[in-house]
């Protein structure tokens, strides 16, 4: 089944009217923007482009800019209300707005009475569908029926994620079905999970595609609404994928899921047995514009299928677990508070919110497992019960920014889809390995940002607290997420080993030069910095060069910092490290760009520099070999 050539989602938007400028205070705010940036760059206004705006825009991993400000020359012509193609604005016309989304939580225990009790206790607590994880992922197959006993299928939805054993699992829950009453088979709604394609790039068990068609085809022969197949779009962002090769690459898989169904079925049974899971994020706005592209290019593909009204398929929301910190994880609660906000506002069905402590070993920080489901629970329901989120669709549509970023999206995810297409399919280009390729691009983009602090992680590589208990062992062992902060988070595993041999954790001295005034901004910078890589920071306070020597010693750190302005550093940075290498610092460096001492050479100059836009992993490493962590 070939799959039309088209441009992009956006080609059927009509062309923006010329004439006059639809916003004429606009010239008078470029004005104004002009003045505050020849300001802040110490520059003549006649310096800067002749779009000064330009310069506060931001692209994205995509290649798509993000403008300062969104006016209505931005506008784009209203799209069709819910319910309708191409379902942007969401799949269901009629979706109960005092539910709103459904608040899934995910069951993983390990025997059918314990999930039974879980399961039960999420529902009685807020939860209105269930993920559970069954075989290997959870429940034993032959626990499943008593697992779901005394679930209420017609009132909460189930998924399964049961791997390789998902053929097994559905067999139980058949039989399980098969003696339940309900007045109305078609309002249960299950989903099996079958995930082969994308299983196969996050190198885990699944069922073999040929299964998963057999499945699909007893799935639709069923009374209930089951679709039997789940393309997990999660595991190409888990592996650092941007938000349009997560969602190009998600198509691509299911187009290889059509072409395999088609090949027996009606195409609008075929569709009808896929649903789409993504990584929802704390970047809100980019979250809510994703979930509204997926909808946007999936209807593309059954309106080329020639079945556009089967075009809106569930849409499954799981919070990032790449954005997840191990280190000061309390700061998970706010990412996935926006990324479940996010997610819901751009109409996902169902959002799965994961707990705050989720990239940690259970029990890590001792708190009980019960607490953090029920914050993970709660912050849903909270967004849902309290800000009644719910109430309204597509909040999002009209907003200038929102719109402008959901077509620009949908544009860049069809053209990865079409370039993995170009390569022979989806299965083609994992073979080949165009597709992790083009991923692992991307994620050595990202790592760099983060290791050069122009992506901030809070609690990791900005505002860390060294003062937190070590980690286990366990925490320290990679796991197959590539999560934004691990560089960072592996110096800080490196300082506690260092601190668990030594009594103490690594320790630089701080030199500040002149006045509070002249060295606290270089100072705070400092100390954050080197904290980010588990290094201890000593100040004594403002510091003369006769006083260095002394602070040195009492201090025995074989690093030293000098913090202070330029001009200081002119007139006492060669005296400053002639005294911190007489008392037997071995490593001096200088908080600021080298130019700063130009002039200093031999003995006198510091042997490093610790400026903004640094690579700071690479940096702290350094300095961590340097005594011995």
């Amino acid at each position: 089944m070939p799959i039309a050539s088209d441009p992009s989602p956006g080609a059927e938007l009509a062309e923006r009217p010329e004439g006059a400028d639809p916003v004429p205070q606009y010239g008078a705010w470029r004005k104004g923007v002009a003045g505050v940036l020849a300001k802040a760059r110490r520059v003549e206004v006649a310096e800067l482009p002749d779009e000064p705006e330009q310069l506060l825009a931001q692209t994205t991993y995509d290649g798509l800019t993000v403008a300062p400000l969104y006016t209505r020359r931005d506008e784009r012509p209203e799209l069709p209300l819910p319910g309708a193609f191409p379902f942007v604005r969401g799949r269901d016309a009629s979706r109960d707005v005092h539910r709103g989304w459904y608040v899934s939580a995910f069951v993983g225990a390990g025997e059918g009475a314990a999930a039974k009790r879980e399961i039960l206790a999420g529902l009685e607590n807020g939860i209105s569908a269930i993920w559970l994880g069954v075989g290997e992922r959870g429940v034993p197959v032959a626990e499943l029926p008593a697992a779901l006993d005394g679930l209420l299928f017609e009132l909460a939805p189930l998924s399964l994620d049961a791997g390789a054993q998902v053929s097994s699992a559905a067999a139980a829950l058949f039989a399980a079905l098969d003696g339940y009453q309900a007045p109305q088979r078609a309002d249960i709604s299950v989903s099996l999970g079958a995930a082969p394609l994308t299983s196969r790039f996050a190198g885990v068990a699944d069922a073999d595609l040929a299964e998963t068609v057999a499945l699909a085809a007893e799935a639709i022969a069923r009374p209930e609404t089951v679709r039997a197949i789940t393309v997990d779009g999660t595991v190409f962002h888990d592996a650092g994928a941007s938000d349009a090769q997560e969602l190009g690459a998600a198509v691509a898989a299911g187009l290889e899921y059509l072409r395999a169904l088609t090949e027996g079925q009606d195409i609008a049974d075929a569709l009808g047995q896929l649903e789409f899971r993504f990584a929802a994020t704390d970047d809100q706005f980019a979250t809510m514009a994703k979930f509204r592209a997926a909808r946007k290019l999936w209807a593309r593909v059954a309106h080329a299928c020639g079945a556009p009204d089967f075009g809106g398929a569930p849409q499954h929301a799981v919070t990032s677990a790449a954005m997840m910190s191990q280190r000061d994880p309390w700061v998970n609660m706010l990412r996935t508070t926006l990324a479940a906000f996010g997610a819901g506002v751009g109409g996902a069905d169902t959002v799965t919110v994961l707990p705050f402590d989720s990239a940690l070993p259970a029990g890590e920080l001792g708190v009980s497992k019960s607490f953090a489901d029920r914050m993970a629970r709660n912050t849903q329901l909270l967004l849902l019960e309290e800000s009644h989120l719910g109430h309204v669709q597509d909040p999002g549509a009209g907003s200038w920014y929102v719109e402008d970023l959901t077509a620009g999206l949908a544009a860049k995810a069809w053209e990865f889809m079409q370039e993995l297409e170009d390569a022979g399919g989806y299965v083609a280009a994992l073979d080949s390995g165009l597709l992790a390729e083009r991923v692992a691009a991307t994620k050595a983009a990202r790592d760099s940002d983060v290791a050069h602090r122009k992506t901030a992680v809070t609690g990791v590589n900005e505002f860390p607290n060294l003062a937190e208990q070590p980690l286990s062992a366990a925490a320290r062992t990679p796991g197959r997420v590539a999560r934004y902060g691990a560089a960072f988070e592996a110096l800080r595993d490196r300082s506690d080993v260092y601190l668990a041999a030594n009594g103490t954790r690594p320790k630089a001295l701080l030199v500040p030069l002149g006045t509070v005034a002249e060295h606290n901004v270089r100072v705070t910078f400092i100390a954050n910095l080197l904290a980010s890589g588990g290094i201890e920071s000593i100040n004594p306070g403002p510091l003369d060069v006769a006083g260095i020597a002394s602070a040195a010693t009492e201090a025995g750190a074989p690093i030293a910092v000098l913090c202070g302005s330029d001009a200081r550093y002119g007139a006492e940075a060669g005296a400053a490290v002639d005294a911190l290498r007489a008392a037997g610092v071995t490593t001096v460096l200088l908080a600021g760009a080298a130019k700063a001492v130009a002039e200093l050479s031999g003995t006198q100059r510091p042997d490093g520099f610790l400026a903004a836009k640094i690579d700071a992993v690479a940096a702290l490493s350094g300095l961590l070999e340097k005594v011995g962590a």
